[in-house]
């Protein structure tokens, strides 16, 4: 039985000392590492003037942006459902492409809201209210960027201050 445990014991020792440590020794003053790699040719570069700028290629900047034809606010809130704070509570997919999110945390005027992932205007979102049958969506600040009406369960349309279509679901 001792011979056993003898043998057990060889097995171990032997099976430890065939190990070793990878891990980095920082106590040790040479600094292991690969190899620097060499440096590649480069070609040389061109220098010169650059053809002037032909402006008929461009179209023309638009003059003001008008709000989509069927989006005025007016229209929208005839046909509106009515909505409940409480029911906005939570996240919600804008234009099928990045999410809202709004909590009942007061912040100014409002409640506290954000997106991540939007583009345009919607970045700026820090907080949105319920008004009539409205849901204002309003900067940090308190300025409104844009507002929606619902137009079904768990569906909002509307838009921006600067015509910008919204479309909130989940």
């Amino acid at each position: 039985m001792q011979l056993r445990y003898a043998m057990t014991g060889l097995v171990v020792t032997l099976a430890l000392a065939g190990c070793q440590r990878t891990a980095y020794d920082y106590n040790s003053g040479s600094n292991v590492g690969p190899a620097p790699l060499t440096a590649q040719p480069v070609p040389s570069v061109q220098g010169g003037q650059l053809p002037p700028v032909n402006n008929s290629q461009f179209p023309a900047a638009p003059a003001t942006t008008a709000p989509m034809p069927g989006a005025q606010p007016g229209a929208m809130a005839a046909n509106a459902l009515d909505v409940t704070k409480e029911s906005m509570v939570g996240s919600w997919r804008v234009n099928g492409s990045c999410d809202m999110f709004l909590t009942l945390t007061n912040l100014g005027s409002g409640s506290r809201g954000g997106t991540r992932g939007c583009v345009g205007e919607l970045t700026a979102m820090g907080s949105w209210e319920v008004a009539g049958k409205q849901v204002l969506l309003k900067d940090r600040s308190g300025n409104q960027l844009g507002s929606v009406y619902k137009t079904a369960d768990n569906r909002f349309q509307g838009q921006t201050s600067t015509g910008q279509q919204i479309s909130l679901s989940r």
